[in-house]
């Protein structure tokens, strides 16, 4: 007698008890645990202080912060910016489920925390960074500094001149004034939470167009001084515009050559070890001057300044290369390609050049000497590993900014920096305890 196929069928209609072990579903290598090694060692007592439910005081117990801030950092380096993404992923995925142990989260609580701590993110960078110093594991000998373009959460059609952006505000107040009496004259309690809300979401962008007529007129400004050292350069370019989306992005000229609303994000590795040592996130569209604002910075993290600081022409000015070399501590030795001549200059002209730069200090001409030599170019080449260091980053997610505004991008880039720094570790054979 012939019969068909003997198969099991799924049914999905039953009822089961799973047994789920979460250990056994991480292998002892993976990244997961480095995460939570490194934030247990962490000391984080300002984010528990914070924390308003304590045993004597009625209300729900709020998720261990140790576990958010492992949450976001192992979200960071596997690329993912998205609460709304991470709340799935704590859901779905074994990594997070193991960071999680059962504690509850959901996509508001997760992005509020990521927001709400820069000061300790930026104190869990230096802490770190210091410790792998202390192990021996880094130094501080020598640091490359470069900006790279990370373009803003915001659209090419946010940005307003004066007139669109007059236009823009008194739109805002407007809706924001007929939500107001709507909400008066509604007596429905579900319809008044929704027309609140409502409110909420209006007032916010009449918040953000007042943000942005305060950048255009720091833009029209900023024109105003320029057209009076540089006319002709500033004649050719169009009105100061301002984003009323993000109002502290700029447009910028992206490294394919394209213009769109982005931040200017420096970054100072160290060259042997490629782990960043500080982030600054800025609107500037050049890096001309900000070999010393980093040389401060580091000094103030570390206790210490870099003996060789390795950046791009114009990221350290002819000024910084002098301040830095006489600094009464310890002098900071630049390498930076000088300026390149001008092609075709007239014998008179060189003539002149060679006169300013033999009455130059003695630091820009030790510069220019250091720069002229093999020995120097060699130490310059080692700056390559910063273009590493960044392209590492964008690989990992920090291709464009989830958040917007300096205080929150200033979180999120701290959190790409130690989530790189965790990554080039366990690179570097460190085990975090």
């Amino acid at each position: 007698m012939a019969g068909g196929p003997r198969i099991l069928r799924p049914d999905r209609a039953q009822l089961r008890w799973d047994m789920v072990d979460l250990e056994s579903q991480i292998p002892a290598d993976h990244l997961v645990r480095v995460v939570w090694s490194f934030v247990e060692a962490l000391d984080l007592a300002a984010l528990y202080e914070g924390i308003r439910a304590r045993d004597d005081v009625a209300g729900r117990p709020t998720p261990d912060p140790k576990v958010l801030l492992a949450l976001w950092l192992y979200a960071t380096a596997e690329g993912i910016g998205s609460a709304r993404a991470l709340e799935q992923l704590c859901r779905n995925h074994a990594a997070y489920r193991w960071l999680l142990g059962g504690v509850p989260v959901n996509y508001h609580g997760l992005s509020d925390f990521r927001t709400a701590h820069g000061a300790v993110l930026d104190r869990v960078l230096t802490e770190s960074v210091a410790g792998l110093m202390a192990a021996g594991v880094i130094e501080l000998d020598e640091v490359a500094v470069d900006g790279t373009k990370v373009q803003a959460n915001a659209g090419r059609g946010s940005f307003r001149g004066a007139g669109g952006m007059t236009r823009f505000e008194a739109a805002a107040r407007e809706r924001v004034a007929q939500l107001k009496a709507e909400l008066v004259s509604d007596s429905s309690a579900s319809e008044r939470r929704r027309r609140a809300a409502a409110e909420r979401a209006a007032a916010d962008v009449a918040a953000r167009a007042e943000a942005a007529r305060r950048k255009l007129a720091e833009l029209q400004a900023e024109k105003a001084r320029r057209t009076k050292t540089h006319p002709g350069e500033e004649a050719g370019k169009s009105e100061p515009q301002a984003s009323t989306t993000d109002p502290e992005a700029r447009v910028m000229k992206m490294a394919d050559g394209g213009f769109r609303p982005a931040y200017n994000l420096f970054v100072a590795a160290s060259a042997k070890s490629q782990v960043i040592v500080d982030v600054a996130v800025t609107d500037r569209r050049n890096d001309t001057g900000m070999a010393q604002p980093m040389v401060t910075t580091i000094l103030t993290r570390y206790g210490r300044a870099p003996r060789r600081l390795l950046v791009d022409t114009k990221a350290a000015t002819a000024d910084d290369i002098v301040a830095l070399a006489t600094r009464p501590e310890a002098p900071v030795v630049v390498y930076s390609p000088p300026p390149p001549d001008k092609e075709g200059a007239s014998p008179a002209t060189v003539r002149q050049r060679e006169r300013k730069r033999a009455k130059e200090p003695p630091a820009l001409k030790q510069w220019r000497a250091r720069m002229a030599s093999p020995e120097g170019q060699a130490v310059y080449a080692r700056r390559g590993a910063i273009e590493t260091v960044n392209g590492n980053l964008k690989n990992h997610g920090l291709r464009r900014f989830f958040l917007r505004g300096f205080a929150k991008i200033g979180c999120e880039a701290l959190l790409h920096a130690i989530a790189h720094n965790l990554r080039r570790a366990l690179d570097l054979g460190y085990v975090w305890a």
